[in-house]
């Protein structure tokens, strides 16, 4: 499955497209793994139930991706859509299907979708 990169760049989802292919809306499927690139003291204070955490500085750096995201569509996600776009742009250069959510973390918690935080409690967006 192709999450829509396009031939002049890498795409970019709504909030609520990311969580329909990530598994996270009413009767879906999850296609997609949802990359949450923000650092690691945002990700504890909140994130998606599911998503799989890699910060930009380490994708930047040349890490790998974890097993579980490889060889599966990306929807990257960040606190407000800036850091996920040059995400993408790092993994469309590794061949990886990836797009980014407009709006980010920010914008999901703003739509109602699930935030929690390091202990499985409710999170927050920091």
């Amino acid at each position: 499955m192709t999450v829509g990169r396009s031939p002049g760049g890498p795409g970019r989802v709504s909030v609520r497209q990311a969580a329909a292919l990530t598994g996270h809306g009413a009767a879906t499927r999850a296609d997609a793994l949802l990359l949450d690139v923000r650092e690691p003291w945002e990700w504890q204070a909140g994130h998606a139930p599911g998503a799989v955490h890699l910060p930009l500085s380490a994708l930047a750096a040349g890490a790998g991706l974890p097993a579980g995201a490889q060889a599966r569509p990306l929807v990257v996600i960040c606190r407000s859509g800036d850091r996920s776009r040059l995400a993408v742009e790092l993994l469309a250069v590794r061949g990886a299907d990836a797009v980014d959510v407009a709006g980010g973390m920010e914008e999901w918690a703003g739509a109602g979708l699930p935030v929690v935080n390091a202990q499985g409690g409710v999170g927050s967006v920091a």
